[in-house]
């Protein structure tokens, strides 16, 4: 698994697949999960449409570098941001969602890629977001997927997926396994699978067990702040992704995006939650393979 130093400080695992010629298509993981969590098939079946594709893990997450000496204590940093002394969480944070997107375009440079396919889930479409608004002159085009534009009245978790989203998950692997099938909570209804899921966790939990990236990942995204005065003067090409089975982010947050950024595209699925059911992957790859062109 390569890794390269993407920003100061900051190593970044990456994979790629496909043809190097091709155009480059960044993925963009989501708020905790490693690069494994965009499936390898999924990932070479959009590269056989003639992609460069790259999967990375975020910084705290995965095989690249954790910040394990800023630990953040997140009842404070709750209680903070809940009483709006935002100056005192950004304190305890270490990084920002702006941090996340310089190590994304960081490690294109150091592959030698100057423009590419932004394509983001979840938090990583918020930072894919990031990338393109600050340096719109390296994204070609922008995929924000299962994502929302950081403003308060806009893709909000209910109450239940919330819960389940801030419940500490067990530290041995047995525990943390079964403890992925509460994501059912926010997954297709249709296509769920409790079995992928806890394939998926013994992966990332075999790979690299680092539960206290987390919390500093959440923070980021949490001070990231709104990105809606940005994303109306936008020009990059949009296509926005939501599954309307979403509870994690509720659909409002994906059709916001698409509202405010100029001439940008919406595809609203009827049966995909907050993921990728491998029964919508040609639907979800014909789409980028359009979108992308």
């Amino acid at each position: 698994m390569p890794i390269v130093e993407a920003s100061p400080g900051v190593s970044i695992a990456y994979e790629t697949f496909g043809d190097s010629s091709g155009p480059a298509v960044l993925l963009v993981m989501g708020f905790s999960a490693q690069m494994i969590a965009w499936h390898e098939d999924f990932c070479r079946a959009l590269a056989e449409r003639g992609r460069y594709v790259i999967r990375y893990d975020n910084r705290d997450c995965g095989l690249s570098t954790n910040f394990d000496d800023y630990p953040v204590d997140m009842g404070r940093f709750i209680s903070a941001v809940s009483s709006g002394d935002i100056s005192s969480a950004l304190a305890m944070v270490p990084y920002t969602l702006q941090d996340m997107a310089d190590d994304g375009l960081g490690l294109l440079t150091t592959l030698g890629i100057g423009r590419a396919h932004v394509v983001g889930s979840s938090m990583g479409g918020m930072i894919a977001q990031t990338m393109a608004i600050n340096q719109p002159a390296r994204v070609l085009t922008l995929t924000s997927m299962m994502s929302s534009t950081g403003e308060p009245d806009y893709g909000q978790p209910g109450a239940e997926a919330q819960a389940v989203l801030f419940s500490p998950k067990p530290p041995d692997r047995e525990g943390y396994i079964a403890a992925a099938e509460r994501e059912l909570m926010w997954a297709s209804k249709r296509y769920s699978n409790p079995a992928l899921l806890r394939e998926l966790a013994a992966e990332s939990y075999d790979r690299a067990y680092h539960p206290a990236g987390a919390g500093r990942q959440l923070g980021a995204m949490i001070l990231g702040g709104s990105r809606a005065d940005a994303l109306r003067k936008l020009r990059v090409p949009t296509l926005v992704i939501h599954g309307l089975d979403d509870t994690l982010i509720d659909p409002s947050g994906g059709k916001r995006t698409a509202d405010l950024v100029p001439g940008a595209k919406l595809l609203l699925l009827t049966d995909m939650g907050h993921d990728r059911p491998r029964e919508l992957w040609r639907e979800i790859i014909d789409t980028l393979d359009a979108h992308t062109r």
